[in-house]
């Protein structure tokens, strides 16, 4: 990951931004198992949600944050654009809703696809933690908007 790539990313999308400090930079996100899908879904506008697993968190970690600004990367770890984040949640996995996966945006948007897919993510997921998945484990569902990209600048 090139820091100033990142950086100058930042600076280009805060430029004529007064104060600064209304700009929280909350995390620079690579998704899941197919990240260059994921992060063009993101910048197209059709993924708007994203689930995480809330139990997998350490204290040092960052934890998405309402208001908080996101750096979303590439398979090669380059800007694509920023979100911020709208609502967090958590809920547990069987209780997720037709509705968030729909907004996550991936295959079909089914709530079937969905819990198909992040069932296999979290179970190997839970699994390097030596864990074991399970449906009433806690997500933490996420919704949130693109605010920028360095073509369309400001949306």
């Amino acid at each position: 990951m090139d820091k100033h790539i990142i950086k100058a990313y930042w600076d280009k999308f805060l430029e004529n931004k007064s104060p600064r400090e209304d700009y929280p930079i909350g995390d620079i996100t690579i998704f899941g198992s197919d990240p260059q899908t994921l992060a063009e879904l993101v910048d197209k506008g059709i993924k708007t949600a994203t689930t995480s697993s809330y139990d997998l968190y350490t204290e040092t970690e960052y934890m998405p944050t309402v208001g908080d600004y996101n750096i979303i990367l590439d398979a090669n770890e380059l800007p694509v654009c920023i979100t911020k984040t709208l609502v967090t949640e958590v809920v547990p996995f069987n209780l997720v809703s037709a509705e968030h996966a729909y907004h996550e945006g991936e295959g079909d948007r089914s709530l079937k696809y969905w819990r198909e897919i992040h069932e296999d993510f979290f179970t190997k997921e839970y699994a390097e933690a030596g864990k074991k998945f399970t449906e009433d484990m806690p997500c933490l569902c996420e919704v949130f908007e693109k605010v920028y990209d360095e073509v369309n600048g400001d949306i």
